[in-house]
């Protein structure tokens, strides 16, 4: 059948291939570490509502922890490992452990919750680390092939096949704002349906040519493991906070101070507004921030939609 040839040769060249994935696996893999992390549980001892109950502690109590793991991968020969912030937050320990099996404790360098970035660093002597080749991802495009390299459930070196999806997601991060409890969002997120689970998140999505475009950090599913929805931060955000989380610990980033939302044509017909006008609507803006001092003013009005 003629399509069915056609399809074929298509993904020949697009390096579906097994001796294709062999070769990315190869060259990406000893990139590309397990992160195994400790961290300490806060606890809070609850008492039941009844008379005379006396909680009887331990004399020498145990403090408790919790363990998790994630993926990384080496970024130069100095020994600075990338990976989520999600993944090392809060940690009081931190293992990595390379493709060949060796393990090296490790030591956060720099973070940002923002970005969800983080860089921690392991002593490299006696280490043949294997930086990874970064690819500019503005150049990515659906279709194209996307291939991720992590530890999904703490099963190391798994490699899942796919495509990008989709480009230019958001996706949204919990962090501290001068608002209060709010998200900053993520953009030009890169979407998969490669096979991305918990564990995934901090490794590699890379393109045929064995170049990472993405950083897998987040799926949607609501059993909690792959529908084939996963998301990865763009490598051009990666090579942007990357040297300065190592260089200055922190990357800040710019901002307006607004909390605001898409002007929608049924918000602005309310507003007496052309309802094909487009554009942001200024809902607050924050005391003293950049906004402000711009001369930026909230609305002050309320209409029912």
């Amino acid at each position: 059948f003629q399509a069915e040839d056609g399809i074929r040769d298509l993904v020949r060249s697009r390096g579906l291939g097994d001796v294709y994935k062999r070769q990315i696996y190869e060259d990406v893999n000893p990139s590309v570490v397990s992160i195994d992390v400790v961290k300490q549980i806060e606890t809070q001892l609850q008492m039941p509502d009844m008379p005379f109950f006396s909680p009887q502690m331990p004399e020498t109590p145990e403090t408790p922890y919790e363990r998790g793991t994630g993926s990384g991968f080496v970024w130069d020969e100095a020994g600075h490992i990338v990976t989520n912030n999600h993944v090392v937050d809060d940690a009081n320990k931190i293992t990595v452990r390379f493709y060949d099996g060796t393990t090296a404790p490790a030591e956060l360098v720099g973070a940002d919750s923002d970005s969800d970035l983080a860089v921690i660093k392991v002593d490299v002597a006696g280490r043949n680390l294997h930086p990874v080749r970064l690819a500019d991802s503005v150049q990515v495009k659906v279709g194209q092939l996307a291939v991720a390299i992590g530890n999904p459930f703490g099963l190391e070196n798994t490699l899942t096949v796919g495509f990008v999806s989709a480009l230019g997601r958001s996706l949204p991060v919990a962090t501290q704002t001068t608002l209060g409890a709010s998200s900053y969002t993520i953009p030009e997120i890169i979407q998969t349906d490669a096979a991305i689970n918990p564990g995934n998140s901090g490794g590699v999505l890379v393109n045929a040519e064995g170049q990472v475009i993405g950083v897998p950090s987040a799926i949607v599913s609501s059993a909690g493991t792959s529908a084939g929805v996963g998301f990865a931060i763009p490598a051009t955000i990666v090579q942007k906070v990357v040297p300065q989380l190592i260089e200055e610990g922190r990357y800040v980033h710019a901002w307006l101070g607004i909390s605001g939302a898409t002007l929608t044509s049924d918000i602005a017909r309310a507003m007496d507004l052309d309802e094909n006008q487009q554009g942001a609507l200024v809902i607050e803006v924050v005391a003293d921030g950049p906004a402000e001092d711009a001369g930026l003013q909230g609305t002050d009005r309320t209409v029912a939609v």
